[in-house]
C-alpha cells in the first residue's frame, strides 16, 4: 500500500487490460473480456494483493474490457479504492494518458492505470529510466494483455512524473503467475 513508500515516492501501476473477446459486430469500446482474459484477471488481482499493491486510487478506460478487468482485480484487493473510469486514456498515445496521470493529486501516493497498447506499453518504455534489469528487458519484449509494470519515481506529486525518471520495480505477465 502507499503507505509503504518512502516519503516524497509515488508508486504507478500500469496494467494492461486482460485478453478481450471478438464477437461480431460489437463496437471496438464494446467488447468484452474472453475467458482467458477472466482467469488472467484474477491472476493479477491476487498477486497485486499478496505483494500488497493497492492503490490509493484506479483511474480505468471506459472500455469494456478495461471495465471488467478492474472489476476482477478490484475484487482481489482489500478495501475501497476511488476510481476515476475515464475515456481519456482509451485509444490515445503515451503523452494523453501522461496528461491524465499528471493531473492525479499529489495525495495519492500509489496509483493504478488500467488501460490499452499501444499507449501503455509507449508510456513504460517513456517512464522507465532504471530498475530491475531483468525485468526491464521482459518489458521491452512484450507488454502482453494483463501485464502489470509497477513504477516508482521521487517527486513532490504527479506533474514530477517524466520520461526516465521511473525505476521499473517489478513487470509481471498472466503467463509468469501461472
Amino acid at each position: 500500500m502507499s503507505n509503504d513508500l518512502p516519503a516524497d515516492t509515488y508508486r504507478l501501476m500500469l496494467l494492461r487490460h486482460a485478453k478481450s473477446a471478438w464477437p461480431d459486430g460489437v463496437a471496438d469500446i464494446d467488447r468484452p473480456l474472453g475467458e482467458r482474459g477472466r482467469k488472467a484477471a484474477h491472476l493479477m488481482g491476487a498477486y497485486l494483493a499478496r505483494h500488497g499493491l493497492v492503490p490509493d486510487r484506479a483511474l480505468v478506460s471506459t472500455a469494456k474490457r478495461a471495465q471488467e478487468t478492474w472489476h476482477l482485480v478490484a475484487g482481489a484487493l482489500p478495501g475501497s479504492i476511488a476510481v476515476e473510469n475515464t475515456r481519456a486514456i482509451y485509444e490515445v498515445g503515451s503523452d494523453q494518458i501522461l496528461g491524465v496521470i499528471r493531473a492525479t493529486p499529489a495525495g495519492v501516493r500509489s496509483l493504478l492505470v488500467v488501460g490499452h497498447n499501444p499507449g501503455m506499453e509507449a508510456l513504460a518504455f517513456e517512464l522507465v529510466g532504471s530498475g530491475d534489469p531483468d525485468a526491464r528487458m521482459r518489458l521491452a519484449a512484450k507488454f502482453p494483455t494483463a501485464a502489470l509494470a509497477v513504477l516508482q519515481f521521487e517527486g513532490a506529486g504527479w506533474e514530477a512524473l517524466s520520461p526516465g525518471r521511473a525505476r521499473l520495480m517489478e513487470f509481471v505477465t498472466p503467463r509468469s503467475l501461472a
